[in-house]
């Protein structure tokens, strides 16, 4: 939202809140936080680290207003415990992370981007492609996105296995144990939250069910994989291939092994990506930090 401030200053301006604009790169850390947040009232955040620590050093904060999503970057026990409002945007992002999730199964699966490099380089050599048709897609977590992801792929003719914490039966899905689904899936897409439950959830153990010629997909939180493992299993050719828009420690490394390994897809945490979703989440925020403004600090 920084990148475009300028749009919402007569917002801001008509309702009489004085902006501050930190700088930073991919998110600010508990320590950022703290010799910023002492006089502020509201605040529009990303995946900023709000610590029980920030929030007792935050005397006058009444809001937290998530531009997106996902809050498991904020304590939320402890923001309810001192009264401060959080509020997020539901469903904000479905489907350009739907699509992006789709974007990977198809790239490997069609092998776009490797035959497009060989090309480059001169080659006329046809690599052994697969029809969506004759795969199977394991989902975990089928929420939102999760479902998104699945209309989608339905709609290729693939073969579907879902898991998820609820017990829910969506239409054109076999819902299996996440043992199962890994052993029987060509292609696996992340899309559940991070949770202290889903933390490291896929690891050593889980590459070692998944079939070698599997791709893992994770649009959803790097920390639901563990980043070791998933480079040990890609390197031993435990599995074929990674499609990742988000990872362990963001910005990833430029020393990252992952950068350097052909047989992995990487964006920088960009599936969410859409003017329409983009200029909807802008607005829902102001929204909800006026909201909380004025509903002020309930503890």
């Amino acid at each position: 939202m920084q990148s475009v401030i300028d749009e919402f200053r007569p917002f801001f301006k008509e309702n009489n809140i004085e902006i501050i604009i930190p700088a930073v790169k991919e998110r600010l850390e508990e320590a950022d936080l703290l010799n910023l947040i002492e006089d502020i009232d509201g605040v529009i955040c990303g995946d900023d680290r709000f610590t029980a620590k920030v929030f007792h050093k935050a005397k006058k904060l009444k809001v937290l207003a998530k531009w997106g999503t996902g809050v498991d970057s904020i304590d939320k026990v402890e923001a309810q415990k001192l009264g401060i409002s959080v509020f997020n945007t539901p469903n904000a992002f479905t489907d350009p992370v739907a699509d992006s999730v789709l974007a990977y199964i198809l790239s490997f699966s069609r092998k776009v981007p490797w035959s497009t490099v060989a090309m480059r380089q001169g080659e006329w050599r046809k690599k052994p492609c697969i029809s969506l048709k004759e795969c199977v897609l394991g989902v975990i977590g089928v929420g939102n996105i999760g479902t998104a992801v699945i209309k989608r792929a339905l709609s290729f003719g693939m073969k579907i296995l879902g898991n998820d914490v609820k017990k829910i039966r969506p239409f054109g899905v076999e819902m299996v144990s996440k043992l199962n689904l890994l052993k029987k899936s060509d292609y696996i897409s992340i899309n559940c939250d991070l949770n202290p439950t889903s933390f490291h959830l896929i690891g050593e153990k889980e590459f070692a069910l998944m079939k070698p010629t599997a791709c893992i997909i994770n649009t959803a939180r790097g920390p639901i994989i563990e980043e070791k493992s998933l480079i040990s299993a890609l390197r031993q050719k435990k599995i074929a291939g990674a499609g990742l828009d988000v990872f362990e420690d963001e910005p990833l490394s430029k020393n990252s092994p992952l950068r350097k390994m052909d047989n992995c897809l990487l964006a920088p945490h960009n599936a969410n990506s859409s003017p329409a979703a983009w200029a909807y989440v802008h607005q829902n925020t102001l929204n909800n930090l006026l909201k909380g403004l004025k509903s002020g600090r309930k503890a």
